[in-house]
């Protein structure tokens, strides 16, 4: 138990108890009864309030443990929701390609007045994929305005919906552009890019494979945290919450109630005092007030 705790009260009160013992050991002449007395009332009924301590103690820490075990396997299933931010650049440049290519072909369609597909193969994969945890939430009503249009200013035929002015733009600028972010409200999502070597921006709406020009403006996202940025903060919570757990463990493994340490110093004071043998009834004294603690509700 000394070892355990590592209190110093309870290191004295054990190398008192020992010099006691060998007290008795040198001196025959003296009672054994006493030396018995002494171990029977107090040092037996220390031990067993240190090892209630101990073992309460111990249940505490299992809680805890319970808990720092939780939130690991909740930080696991988070992660594996997560996709790698390498990998969404890496396919933010496979759909920025799968864009180009279905404009122009669709440029292509609409010219020449066929009924072709125009569309690059699972083109709405990358926003299936990758909205949850990396497109930016903007509100319902700034995505309807966004997608609305009239339909004396847009191109359509069996498979899509272009803005005119949006055809002739990309077309001139030979299909070039870049990834820009990606928007959701719910279950809508929409893919922004930008024309190369210009300032204009316009949306993809896969649920309509619907393109028109995008007022950048609109949509002033400041410093809003993507899905993405809110799991890894609240993976960072728990991973701070468990440092804390830790913390506590290693403070509450060998921790010792207040009222019980003070119990001990005293105890520690008497078994002191001048002489054992002329201070025995202080120990039956002092071991009577331990039982009391040993059967009480508050260990």
């Amino acid at each position: 138990m000394s070892v355990f705790f590592g209190d110093d009260v309870i290191y004295r009160i054990y190398l008192r108890s020992q010099v006691i013992h060998q007290l008795f050991e040198d001196n025959t002449e003296l009672d054994i009864h006493k030396l018995e007395l002494f171990h029977l009332q107090f040092t037996q009924t220390l031990l067993d309030l240190l090892r209630k301590i101990k073992k309460n103690n111990e249940r505490a820490i299992m809680l805890l443990a319970d808990e720092i075990q939780l939130n690991k396997d909740l930080m696991v299933q988070i992660r594996s929701t997560i996709m790698s931010a390498e990998n969404y650049k890496i396919d933010q440049q496979r759909q920025v390609l799968k864009i180009s290519t279905s404009l122009r072909k669709l440029f292509q369609i609409l010219s020449n007045d066929t009924s072709e597909y125009p569309f690059a193969k699972n083109i709405n994969s990358f926003s299936a994929r990758y909205s949850t945890d990396f497109y930016n939430d903007v509100p319902h009503e700034v995505l309807l305005d966004l997608i609305k249009y009239e339909l004396g200013d847009v191109y359509s035929n069996a498979y899509a919906i272009i803005q005119r002015k949006l055809m002739g733009a990309v077309q001139k600028h030979d299909f070039k552009i870049s990834f820009h972010c990606g928007l959701k409200a719910g279950d809508m999502v929409t893919e922004v890019y930008k024309i190369t070597d210009t300032d204009r921006y316009f949306l993809y709406f896969p649920a309509k494979d619907l393109f028109l020009f995008l007022d950048i403006s609109k949509i002033n996202l400041g410093n809003a945290p993507s899905e993405l940025s809110k799991k890894e903060a609240f993976i960072q919570e728990l991973e701070d919450k468990n440092d804390q757990l830790n913390s506590s463990i290693n403070i509450m493994k060998a921790a010792i109630p207040p009222e019980v340490k003070s119990l001990l110093a005293d105890n520690y004071k008497k078994l002191s005092d001048i002489s054992f043998l002329q201070s025995i009834s202080d120990v039956d004294i002092q071991a009577n007030m331990l039982k009391t603690m040993l059967n009480t509700d508050m260990m």
